[in-house]
C-alpha cells in the first residue's frame, strides 16, 4: 500500500460527513481519469493504492453509523476502515492510525479539513522525491463561517492556517517553526523508528487545553535525523465555525498552547541545557508580557488579538513550571 489518509475524530457526526463525500468525489475523479487515460488534470501522475481509515477516538455520538453508512456506498478501489480507540486524546488516535495503516506515507487530516482532489497524488508523489523526508505539510486555507476579527493573520497559525508562499523548503525544528499535525504527511517508517509510545502531550481533551502534540512528535522524527519539509503543492481547505472565532475558545487556546511551550523545547535538549531552557523560557516570555501590557495597555479587554496573544505569553512563561508538574507526576507514575 502507497498511502493512508487517517481521519481521527472525536463526537464527528457532524462534520465527518463533509470530508468523506471531499474523499469520495476525490476517488471517483482518479478513478475516472485512470480509466480514461486522457489528458484530464492528474493523468500524468502514476495510479497509487491507498486507503482512508477514520479513528473514532471514543465518541458519544453516532460517528461509528456515519462510517458505516458511507461504507456501505464505497469504492472497493481505496477501502473505507473504521477503528475505534479507546484512549482518549489526539496523540493516542494518531498512534492507532499509524498502527493501522498499510500505507508506505500516512496523511492525517482533521475531520474539518477538506483537502483538493489532488491531495493525495501530490503528497505521495513529494514524499518519493525526498528520500530523507520524515513528515511534510503544505498549504492551509481559512474557510470561515464569519469574518474572522481585525488583525486576526497574526494568531492564524494557531488555527492551523498555513500559507507560506509557493516554494518548498526546510522547516526549523531547533527554532520550534514547525507545521501544525492539520493535513501532516509522515513516512510510517520514521514514525515508527522514532516516536515514544507513551507522548509527553496527549492533545486537548475536555477541559484541558494544553497542545502540542503536534510538535512534539515533529521534534522527536527531527532528533532521529529525519526532514521535515513544506510543500505548496498540497492544499487544504480547513472550516472554522463561528464559535472558534470567539474570545471563550481563542483564549483558553492560547494559553494552552502556551503551556506546551517549555516541555517541546526539553524534547531536544542536552541533559546541562534543560536548566537554562526553563530559565530562558521562563525570563523571556515575562518579558514578553510586560513589553505586550505597556504596548497595549488595557485594549487587551476590547482587542481579541491582543488578549490571545498576551494569554499565549503568559501560558509560555507558566510553562516551566507546568513542566516541572509534569516530570514529578512522571516520577510518581514510575
Amino acid at each position: 500500500m502507497d498511502f493512508t489518509v487517517a481521519i481521527p475524530t472525536y463526537n464527528g457526526e457532524s462534520r465527518l460527513p463533509v470530508i468523506l463525500e471531499r474523499l469520495h468525489l476525490s476517488v471517483a475523479i482518479v478513478n475516472t481519469i485512470e480509466q480514461s487515460r486522457s489528458d484530464l488534470p492528474l493523468a500524468n501522475i502514476q495510479p497509487i493504492a491507498w486507503e482512508i481509515i477514520v479513528i473514532d477516538n471514543n465518541s458519544s455520538d453516532h460517528t461509528a453509523q456515519v462510517v458505516k453508512d458511507f461504507q456501505s456506498e464505497w469504492f472497493e478501489s481505496v477501502p473505507l476502515k473504521y477503528f475505534f480507540e479507546p484512549k482518549q486524546g489526539l496523540a493516542f488516535a494518531r498512534q492507532r492510525a499509524v498502527k493501522e495503516a498499510q500505507g508506505e506515507f500516512i496523511g492525517f487530516l482533521d475531520d474539518d479539513n477538506l483537502p483538493a482532489v489532488d491531495w493525495v497524488k501530490v503528497a505521495y508523489a513529494f514524499g518519493k522525491t525526498h528520500q530523507n523526508i520524515g513528515a511534510y505539510s503544505g498549504q492551509i486555507h481559512g474557510d470561515f463561517e464569519v469574518k474572522p476579527p481585525e488583525n486576526f493573520h497574526k494568531i492564524q497559525a494557531f488555527l492551523a492556517i498555513r500559507e507560506h508562499g509557493s516554494q518548498p523548503y526546510l522547516f526549523e525544528p531547533e527554532n520550534l517553526k514547525l507545521p501544525p499535525g492539520a493535513g501532516l504527511v509522515v513516512r510510517k517508517q520514521a514514525w515508527c523508528e522514532s516516536i515514544p509510545i507513551r507522548p509527553i502531550l496527549s492533545g486537548r481533551v475536555g477541559k484541558k487545553m494544553v497542545a502540542g502534540e503536534d510538535y512534539e512528535v515533529l521534534l522527536h522524527l527531527h532528533r532521529a535525523g529525519w526532514e521535515i519539509w513544506y510543500n505548496p503543492q498540497m492544499h487544504i481547505h480547513h472550516l472554522i465555525p463561528r464559535q472558534r472565532l470567539e474570545r471563550s475558545y481563542l483564549l483558553p487556546l492560547a494559553r494552552g498552547i502556551g503551556l506546551a511551550t517549555c516541555q517541546l523545547r526539553m524534547i531536544n535538549a542536552k541533559k546541562w541545557q534543560k536548566p537554562l531552557v526553563l530559565i530562558r523560557t521562563m525570563l523571556g516570555n515575562l518579558r514578553r508580557v510586560v513589553q505586550h501590557i505597556i504596548k497595549y495597555r488595557w485594549q487587551c479587554k476590547t482587542d481579541l488579538i491582543a488578549a490571545f496573544e498576551l494569554e499565549f505569553f503568559l501560558g509560555s512563561m507558566l510553562s516551566p513550571f507546568y513542566c516541572l508538574q509534569r516530570s514529578i507526576q512522571d516520577k510518581l507514575w514510575v
